[in-house]
Formats: C-alpha cells, sequence, structure tokens
C-alpha cells in the first residue's frame, strides 16, 4: 500500500489540462482548466450529452491521459509515472461506481468485493474480513452469499459501492449511480453517498439528473469541452 499525502494535498489538482483528439479535424474534448478539488468535498459534475463528461471522467479516473497539462492525483504527478504505476494508482486510490453495476454474475456479492483486492498483498482472511466489514458499512451484509441476479438494483448498486470502498480510496468517483435506479432506491443510494460524505470520504458524481447534482455541495458544468464552476458561475482554465 502506498503511504497516504500530506495533509492539506489536493485530492484532484488539475493545471492547465486538456485533451483534443487528432484529427482531421482535431476534437477538443476537454479544453485546459484548472481544477482543485480537496479532500472531503462532495462535487458533482453536470452537462448535456457529448460536453465532454466521459472525457473528465476518464481523465480524472486515470483511463485516458490528458494531450496537456498536469494532473496530481494526492500529490502525485500522474503523467510522470509508468503505465504500471498508473495502474496501481487507479486500484489504490480511486475507487470506481457505475450505472451498470459491472458485478460478475456468478460470483456473491461477498466474492464480488473480495476480488477487488485480488492483486494486493493482503492475506486471504484479511480479504474476506475487510469485504464483509465493507458490506455491512454500505447495509447489505444480511446479503453476503447472494448473487447478483439474487439482488435487487439497489442492493447491487450498494455491492458495487462497497467493491469501490474496500480497498479505502482517496477519491470515489461515481458515473451516473442512479441512472438505472427507481427514484425511491435512487434516493437511499444518494442517502448512503451523503453518509460516506459526512465519514471524510472524496465524491466527484457525474450525473445528467438535476436532482442528483443538486446533492453536492459544489457542482461544476461541461458544455462544449468548457468546464464551469456553478458556484462561481466562472469558467476555471
Amino acid at each position: 500500500m502506498t503511504a497516504p499525502p500530506p495533509a492539506g494535498t489536493p485530492v484532484i489538482a488539475f493545471t492547465g489540462i486538456g485533451l483534443t483528439y487528432p484529427g482531421p479535424p482535431p476534437v477538443a474534448a476537454l479544453q485546459p482548466c484548472d481544477l482543485r478539488i480537496d479532500r472531503g468535498e462532495f462535487v458533482t459534475v453536470v452537462g448535456p450529452s457529448g460536453s465532454g463528461k466521459s472525457s473528465f471522467l476518464n481523465i480524472v479516473g486515470l483511463l485516458d491521459e490528458p494531450t496537456q497539462g498536469t494532473y496530481a492525483l494526492d500529490g502525485i504527478d500522474t503523467g510522470t509515472v509508468s503505465e504500471a504505476n498508473r495502474a496501481a494508482l487507479r486500484s489504490e486510490r480511486i475507487g470506481f461506481v457505475f450505472q451498470s453495476f459491472h458485478l460478475l454474475p456468478h460470483r456473491s456479492a461477498l466474492e464480488n468485493v473480495e476480488l477487488a483486492m485480488l492483486y494486493q498483498r493482503r492475506p486471504r482472511r484479511e480479504r474476506r474480513r475487510r469485504a464483509e466489514s465493507v458490506l455491512r458499512r454500505v447495509g447489505i451484509g444480511h446479503r453476503l452469499q447472494s448473487l447478483p441476479t439474487q439482488l435487487s438494483g439497489g442492493e447491487r448498486q450498494r455491492v458495487a459501492i462497497a467493491r469501490a470502498l474496500v480497498a479505502d480510496p482517496s477519491l470515489l468517483l461515481c458515473d451516473e449511480p442512479t441512472g438505472n435506479l427507481d427514484s425511491r432506491t435512487a434516493a437511499s443510494v444518494l442517502d448512503l453517498l451523503h453518509g460516506l460524505h459526512r465519514d471524510g470520504m472524496t465524491l466527484v458524481v457525474i450525473t445528467h439528473d438535476a436532482d442528483v447534482a443538486a446533492q453536492g455541495r459544489r457542482t461544476l458544468t461541461l458544455r462544449d469541452g468548457f468546464l464551469t464552476d456553478r458556484a462561481a458561475h466562472q469558467v476555471i482554465a
């Protein structure tokens, strides 16, 4: 496991980050921008289709490399590390939650969470104990041995959130986490995210839903690749 960053270090720090796909003609998916997200923030990101939300998510999640600028995650310049170390940073410091859950259908809830620690140097007994603890934390401790097909949509998303939390990441990065849920179930998942935030978790939630966006303490808007801080009403560049 990597050492925690010094106190006061932002979880996310963009300096002139931009992403342009080669042409012809070139397409600027994310215009150069600066951004700071501190530990314990709850930030939502909104924008219409084609606005750059996916590009933003892929850069924050270390899935794509920007074509310009510097991205520091927990103070680590992600542009200077090897691909293997980028993968390790992604695994250890970012927990992903997706709209479609992405659970292994023939593995129990417990196994789905436990497998997220497979490449960490933890004894098997510790992995099992840790997975059980996180599943109980998200309110699904009574369904440890259930398969995803035996769970409701809300329960599957709670398992997915447990899987994202099990490595004790610096950042929980959520892509439309309520998109496949009815309104009542979505509200319960949002309550869970608020509880995690109260416990100190840093959350970035990407959504098209205005009600979900309003849950954040701060909202960023993407339009035509330009990132705007709604609270400050200014383009971040």
